[in-house]
């Protein structure tokens, strides 16, 4: 007698469904994750570092446009000179890689933030990634470096007052759009979902003007914990969202 045997469906993937074309990021729990452990805080951004590495690579696999990541802040140098000379240096690490496999993995890089501090040797490799960006199209990560919102929209109204002075620009005739193009992301669609770990559920002075209207996903997991599986989760909680921008 023949047994039916119904074959086990295969369990979908989470491109079978839309996802968003910007995602960002808060990497946020790297020192909390080696002091767990009895490590140095920098063994966190260590491991960290590699975390975002992978989830890059994921979100360029699954169809991402846009991944934004929230690396180091205005309000960080605040922090013990050893934990940032440390993040800088996995920063200067990661560039070099960059320069080498941005045209083969056909990933772009844009960094956001005032990157004047960060040293000649990290703007130059910086300058480096903004001239192979003219070469490549497709998937771009962007890097928020010495980033704040606040000195984000303070400079980006600044830049609009000068033009005003220079009359290129009159005051009445700005608009959110218009103003959107003075800001460090400008050209690059406002994420329609923010991501922060680490059990904290506040913006941080994080994309305060593009977030307007993004959705907001948090999770008890420190950053070096996270996995590709989290994005998924992620994204199927943005799918259950109705996004109605203020409308009925």
């Amino acid at each position: 007698m023949k047994l039916n045997r119904q074959k086990k469906k295969a369990a979908p993937k989470i491109t079978d469904g839309p996802i968003p074309e910007h995602i960002a990021i808060i990497m946020d729990g790297n020192g909390r994750w080696a002091s767990r452990r009895g490590l140095p805080r920098t063994a966190g951004h260590a491991a960290g570092s590699e975390v975002f590495r992978t989830i890059a690579t994921y979100c360029k696999n699954i169809g991402l446009k846009y991944l934004t990541v929230y690396a180091f802040s205005t309000e960080n140098w605040k922090r013990p000179a050893s934990e940032i000379e440390a993040i800088l240096g996995l920063l200067d690490k990661y560039l070099r890689e960059a320069v080498e496999k941005m045209e083969r993995d056909g990933i772009r890089l844009a960094l956001f933030g005032d990157l004047a501090p960060l040293g000649d040797s990290i703007r130059s490799l910086i300058r480096q990634t903004e001239e192979i960006n003219e070469r490549i199209e497709g998937f771009q990560v962007n890097l928020c470096l010495n980033y704040g919102g606040r000195d984000e929209i303070r400079r980006a109204a600044a830049a609009f007052a000068r033009d005003c002075v220079d009359g290129v620009r009159r005051p009445e005739e700005l608009t959110e759009e218009m103003f959107s193009g003075y800001l460090y992301s400008k050209g690059i669609p406002e994420p329609e979902l923010v991501i922060r770990p680490s059990g904290e559920q506040r913006i941080s002075n994080f994309l305060l003007w593009q977030s307007a209207y993004s959705e907001f996903y948090y999770t008890d997991l420190l950053w070096p914990d996270f996995t590709p599986s989290e994005i998924d989760r992620a994204i199927e909680a943005f799918r259950k969202r109705e996004r109605r921008f203020g409308a009925v």
